[in-house]
């Protein structure tokens, strides 16, 4: 399965359903009362995550996600159903930003969670709900609140107590299948693992998640190689094993590579180094290894960092590092937890109006959330309610505010299609 860790998607709330103009109709009653029900309330988009998923390869080819709308209101005082929830399946560890706003809205950070991050527009009125004693008959209905649609980053970001980080060919899969029942690729040649690899490693009854880290070499930072893509999978260890070719055998020098992957990790983030971090020096069981490790592992216990000489070939010397790894997690606090950020999302109607003079005509264009929420709300071949719209052109304020504008009997008023002579 081609492993996918990042994806762009958008996503979108359900509607809600409009409400219905309706009149009660029934036998011998000749004028039955307004009897129209309200819309349904639209679906909520949930995310969850599930550790069956391991990749975000599904949303390379779907790209949009809509809960369902809700049903329009219905006559006789019947509302709308509510439409469906959309929940969004995720493998454990996503992490769901805002590409807006950059903030991290979800972070599926154990199996089962869920989130629900954008909230179904709610249900129109029906014409039931207008009457009044003084409007005993109303012909219009409200429509439904509009959602809008959100585009969001997916970030899969590896959870495991144990990363196993190093230059390529140092043994680092090697070791992980020593360590675990994992089954990594395992080949003479840099970069034969291109995707990390989980396993559970166990001590003393203790089990904790191991994860190889593929891809580092000098430049990961920049995206050399394969790191710039695989080092955010690092952010959520909580300790490090840097493992080391203590033999040379690739013909490089170990301290030297030790410190071009810290390097790496500081350039792409500061905190990385500030994680908890052990050598494993390998390939011990190769000619001169043994003689090159005093003086490597005093180089390391200078720098502050201890040091464990092992053979993953000839499975040797993992006891001790095993011990120090599950006494160290005993300490330390769980993994990184993003902290998460509601999406903030405008609403359908914002409070107020503005008025600006159009250049070609003069004409007074009004525009704002009040204006929209009025004119959704009016039927311009109903009396009634194209009275109700006058008094709310007042109520709101804006007569008054053209007059102060210079608005003169006669004037052009503009509120959204609508075109009217101004009457004062």
């Amino acid at each position: 399965m081609q492993f996918i860790d990042k994806a762009r998607i958008v996503i979108k709330a359900g509607n809600g359903g409009n409400g219905c103009a309706a009149f009660h109709r029934e036998k011998y009653v000749a004028r039955g009362g307004p009897s129209g029900g309200d819309g349904g309330r639209g679906g909520d988009l949930v995310f969850q995550a599930d550790a069956r998923l391991s990749t975000l390869l599904e949303f390379k080819y779907a790209r949009h996600f809509r809960a369902e709308n809700g049903g329009d209101g219905q006559p006789e005082m019947k509302s709308g159903r509510d439409g469906a929830d959309l929940t969004v399946r995720v493998p454990v560890g996503t992490v769901v930003r805002d590409l807006e706003t950059g903030s991290v809205i979800a972070d599926m950070n154990e199996d089962g969670k869920t989130r629900t991050v954008l909230k179904g527009g709610r249900g129109g009125k029906g014409n039931a709900r207008f009457a009044t004693p003084t409007r005993q008959a109303p012909r219009f209905a409200q429509d439904g609140q509009k959602t809008q649609e959100r585009e969001v980053e997916l970030e899969l970001k590896t959870i495991a107590d144990v990363g196993l980080i190093g230059l390529p060919s140092v043994g680092k899969s090697t070791i992980l299948s020593v360590l675990t029942a994992a089954r990594p690729k395992i080949a003479a040649y840099h970069f034969t693992t291109l995707t990390p690899n989980l396993g559970v490693a166990a001590r003393h009854g203790r089990s904790f998640v191991l994860a190889d880290i593929p891809g580092l070499i000098e430049g990961a930072a920049e995206g050399a190689g394969l790191g710039h893509d695989f080092l955010r999978h690092i952010e959520r260890t909580r300790i490090l094993v840097h493992v080391l070719d203590a033999s040379g055998s690739e013909g490089r020098e170990p301290l030297d590579d030790f410190l071009k992957i810290n390097e790496e990790l500081f350039k792409f983030s500061p905190r990385l180094m500030e994680l908890p971090q052990v050598v494993a020096l390998n390939k011990t069981d190769l000619p001169d290894a043994m003689d090159r490790l005093p003086a490597l592992q005093e180089a390391l216990e200078a720098r502050g960092y201890r040091s464990f000489p092992v053979s993953a070939a000839a499975v040797q010397g993992f006891e001790p590092l095993l011990d120090y790894l599950v006494q160290t997690l005993d300490a330390l606090p769980p993994a990184l937890e993003y902290p998460e950020e509601e999406l903030e999302v405008a609403p359908m109607y914002e409070k107020g109006f503005r008025i600006r003079r159009r250049e070609d005509d003069g004409a007074f264009v009004v525009e704002g959330g009040d204006v929209q929420r009025l004119l959704d709300t009016t039927d311009p071949n109903d009396e009634t309610s194209m009275r109700r719209f006058q008094q709310m052109l007042i109520r709101f304020g804006i007569i008054a505010a053209l007059r102060e504008m210079g608005a003169r009997e006669g004037d052009t008023i503009c509120l959204g299609e609508w075109e009217f002579d101004f009457v004062d």
